[in-house]
């Protein structure tokens, strides 16, 4: 059936993007009384049930999951045709969602986008800081700040700096333990694991690559923990230059087999397909672009086999 009440269509984008009919209520300026209704109309003009909601949470049933994608659609085709029509198609304003990795976010994302806002004071950021992959259009994010690509062909992956890893440890820790000579002494090393093994495997590029099997002493989930714990000289990380590579310059840490090249994905702003970006999100891209790329100060702590990375 044909849907011609927007305003349903946006209340429901809005319930499912703040989490609640109330947080809605609040960032719509409507009563609770209102949001209800509007849900209510449009799950009975659909025949489907978008949410099931209890007093303490709600959640998308599978026919909201997929209606919600497509709202996300279809709204942002209209703002879009709104945008042109009314001549503001250059105009940077409006709410932009952004996604990025806790560490590199904290440390990188969060004063660019402050940057950012300064320059366009009509825009509202909204930063989500997560290591775990989010889908993009399930949660409504505009633009995703990744190392590497996302396997999904409905995405754009487009590179804003170079990036490396390095394996790295506090002096102390190397005093205390000694420093490897060769990959395959990791085994006699208390190692720092991102993720929820504790066994993992390390790969290392050359000419003959070079895998060894680690056996986490620490396992922690956040990788800002990894980097405080390498600091704290509890054993050593592999993290990307990014993360660490102001603290080696600085010498609170130390790479650890620094002959040995560790691949590692560029730098990359990750946002949909569509002919049609929204200027705040163009915007944003080309910041941050210009701001990394200008950040980039790692080009002689690459190491070997790395050679191939792009300069800026």
């Amino acid at each position: 059936m044909m849907i011609d009440n927007l305003p349903n269509l946006r209340t429901f984008v809005s319930v499912v993007a703040v989490g609640s009919l109330s947080a809605a209520a609040r960032d719509m300026d409507l009563s609770l009384a209102m949001v209800s209704k509007r849900l209510a109309q449009l799950e009975r003009e659909l025949g489907v049930r978008l949410l099931q909601r209890t007093t303490r949470k709600q959640v998308l049933t599978e026919e909201g999951r997929l209606f919600h994608v497509e709202a996300l659609r279809i709204l942002a085709a209209i703002e879009q045709a709104e945008a042109v029509i009314s001549g503001r198609s250059q105009t940077i304003d409006g709410t932009l969602r952004l996604s990025a990795p806790v560490e590199l976010g904290r440390q990188w994302i969060a004063p660019a986008i402050a940057a950012f806002q300064k320059m366009h004071p009509k825009v509202r950021v909204q930063l989500e800081l997560s290591d775990v992959l989010v889908d993009l259009l399930d949660a409504g994010i505009d633009l995703a700040i990744r190392f590497g690509s996302l396997a999904d062909s409905s995405l754009i992956a487009r590179p804003l700096a170079p990036n490396f890893r390095v394996l790295c440890a506090s002096p102390d820790y190397l005093r205390q333990f000694g420093e490897p000579s060769h990959p395959d002494e990791l085994i006699h090393h208390q190692c720092i694991l991102i993720g929820h093994h504790a066994r993992t495997v390390w790969t290392f590029e050359g000419e003959e690559p070079l895998s060894v099997q680690i056996n986490g002493t620490f396992v922690t989930n956040d990788g800002s923990a990894a980097h405080a714990l390498a600091l704290a000289g509890a054993g050593i990380a592999r993290k990307s230059i990014w993360d660490v590579g102001d603290e080696i310059a600085a010498g609170r840490l130390e790479r650890v087999l620094p002959a040995f090249a560790i691949c590692a994905a560029p730098l990359n702003a990750i946002y949909p397909t569509g002919r049609h970006l929204a200027p705040r999100v163009r915007a944003l891209v080309e910041f941050l672009g210009d701001r990394l790329g200008n950040a980039w100060r790692w080009e002689g702590m690459r190491g070997a086999g790395v050679e191939g990375l792009p300069n800026t």
